[in-house]
């Protein structure tokens, strides 16, 4: 009887050994097979990549363009990816996000660059890598981009000297707050203003160019040469952003009103000081149609990597000189706002709400 007991017994335990080896085999399997899976969902997708980089974000609008970039994307192309990246205002940042996006294997490049003249090097890596680039609003000078897509800078300048001109200027003396030399637009809106104060005999005191955009240094040099302020009609300010700081400067030494302004993009702020009156005007530059059509020039042309489709722009009938190349170029036309037009572009438009714009009769 014992050694029956004792075969039963070993027999049950070759058994048990035998189910364990049974269930590591299974795991084992199901390892190898959720492996495989998860390397096959690391592999690149067939799917459209955009790049897009931005200077930074610290300017209204350009997050507004991003959103609309995005969605509009997504409307046209559900499957593509958009890769979102922000230089915060920094050159040899922004180069390292554009060398990450043609590592990461971009389709198509859409850039706002910093710097219009320090981008070449990244560009070229660019083009060796077969990767289409859109200069989004910005040119990048010199490097033969596939498409340049702004609006009419000089037109932009043209309206802010004019509006200025036409509210009248008992001095003919104007102070200019611009934004950096490296941003390409600037010297397009800068011709457009000269222009108008030229054709109209009205002397431009002094010019400064704030850099990076950066409305504290405008508002720093203001208050340095408060003393000029004396026989100035009005300032020029190169954006809204700037407009507000020269605004508060202003405001505090009660000239607030009493020396006009202009400025660009129709920021919240500025469309508000409009309807005001401390404010002159702002140019209105339709951002969204701006973002829609580079979000479709985007997909066409990154899908043009793809296909090799010839002549894939077309459309687009007019260049710009880069400094080297003749370069395709779409541009939209800026509009001057009023308070007299800003019912019907701004808030027509959908840009700001009448709530927004009429915060103080609200108050």
């Amino acid at each position: 009887m014992k050694k029956m007991y004792c075969f039963n017994r070993n027999k049950k335990i070759i058994s048990i050994l035998s189910l364990l080896l049974c269930i590591c085999m299974l795991l084992t399997s199901c390892g190898k097979e959720q492996k495989q899976t998860v390397q096959q969902e690391e592999k690149p997708s067939d799917n459209l990549l955009i790049g897009l980089c931005f200077d930074s974000f610290l300017i209204e609008r350009w997050q507004r363009d991003c959103d609309v970039f995005v969605s509009s994307v997504k409307e046209q192309d559900p499957e593509a990816e958009v890769n979102v990246q922000n230089a915060n205002g920094d050159i040899e940042t922004q180069k390292s996000q554009i060398r990450y996006l043609i590592e990461k294997g971009a389709d198509v490049l859409v850039i706002v660059c910093i710097d219009s003249d320090g981008l070449g090097d990244v560009m070229n890596e660019a083009k060796n890598a077969g990767i289409p680039v859109i200069a989004y609003d910005r040119l990048i000078n010199n490097s033969n981009v596939d498409l340049y897509i702004s609006f009419n800078n000089e037109r932009v300048g043209t309206l802010m000297g004019q509006a200025l001109v036409n509210s009248g200027l008992e001095n003919n003396n104007v102070l200019m707050l611009s934004g950096p030399t490296e941003d390409s637009n600037v010297a397009w809106v800068e011709k457009g203003f000269r222009k108008v104060m030229e054709d109209n005999s009205v002397t431009i005191k002094d010019c400064y160019h704030a850099p990076g955009w950066r409305s504290e240094q405008a508002a720093e040099y203001l208050g340095n040469h408060i003393e000029e302020l004396d026989d100035v009609d009005a300032i020029m300010c190169g954006n809204d952003d700037i407009a507000t700081t020269v605004f508060r400067t202003l405001s505090e030494r009660r000239l607030a009103g009493k020396i006009k302004t202009v400025g660009q993009d129709a920021d919240l702020e500025a469309c508000q000081r409009v309807v005001e009156g401390t404010q002159v005007m702002t140019v209105y530059k339709p951002v969204e149609k701006l973002a829609q059509n580079a979000a479709e020039f985007a997909i066409i042309l990154g899908n043009n990597k793809k296909q090799e489709i010839s002549e894939p722009l077309e459309n687009v009938k007019d260049t710009i000189y880069d400094g080297t190349f003749d370069v395709p170029y779409f541009y939209i036309d800026p509009v001057a706002v009023n308070k007299d037009n800003i019912d019907d572009t701004i808030i027509a438009s959908g840009f700001h709400t009448h709530d927004e714009v009429y915060l103080y009769e609200n108050e």
